[in-house]
């Protein structure tokens, strides 16, 4: 049922596509006002980035939320030069691919068997802490929040190399097939020059 609400979702909104430095940018506009943004390599039609963004209460504009992909780098003015975080702080990104959800946290030097990964279904999410308490995280799979798939603990598996923790997450049929359907419809998407919007 989510599955299909979800779908239906997608084909309802606004669409508008664009090719450029060889990638598929996909913007979507949604009934709610909710906006996403997409973009896929030309090449491996794999998704590099997608970002959301929905109006304040008062109607502002809010800011991109980054769902997949590197963190936006936001301009630094002379105010945030004096203090800004440190750059070896652990950085947690999501970089998918084709067949799973993977998550990075570059920045930790501890070897493999100090990283606990384990699937909490009871608050449906994913926990990576260190045996030696220097690092927690706890997050959900927003795909399957969507269209509310439960998680699988067999699923998940992760590897630790150049100071980076790789989690993947072994995407489900159901995720794969929708996938597979939505780049098929975004293919036949008439390419604009610009946004259009």
């Amino acid at each position: 049922m989510a599955l299909q609400s979800w779908i239906d979702t997608l084909k309802s909104s606004k669409k508008t596509s664009l090719i450029h430095d060889g990638k598929r940018k996909i913007h979507f506009l949604f009934i709610d006002g909710k906006e996403m943004t997409e973009e896929y390599d030309l090449n491996t039609d794999e998704l590099i980035v997608r970002k959301w963004r929905q109006k304040s209460t008062l109607g502002a504009q809010g800011q991109w939320q980054v769902e997949v992909g590197e963190p936006l780098a936001g301009p630094v003015t002379s105010s945030e030069s004096d203090i800004r975080e440190n750059c070896f702080n652990p950085m947690f990104l999501r970089k998918d691919t084709k067949t799973s959800f993977q998550w990075r946290v570059r920045n930790l030097p501890y070897p493999k068997d100090v990283f606990s990964v384990f699937v909490e279904p009871s608050d449906r999410c994913i926990i990576i802490k260190t045996l030696n308490k220097k690092y927690y995280k706890k997050f959900t799979i927003t795909d399957l929040d969507r269209i509310q798939l439960p998680l699988d603990n067999t699923a998940l598996s992760y590897t630790h190399t150049n100071n980076t923790l790789i989690v993947s997450y072994k995407k489900p049929k159901e995720i794969l097939t929708l996938e597979q359907e939505l780049l098929k419809e975004l293919k036949k998407l008439k390419v604009t020059g610009e946004w259009g919007f």
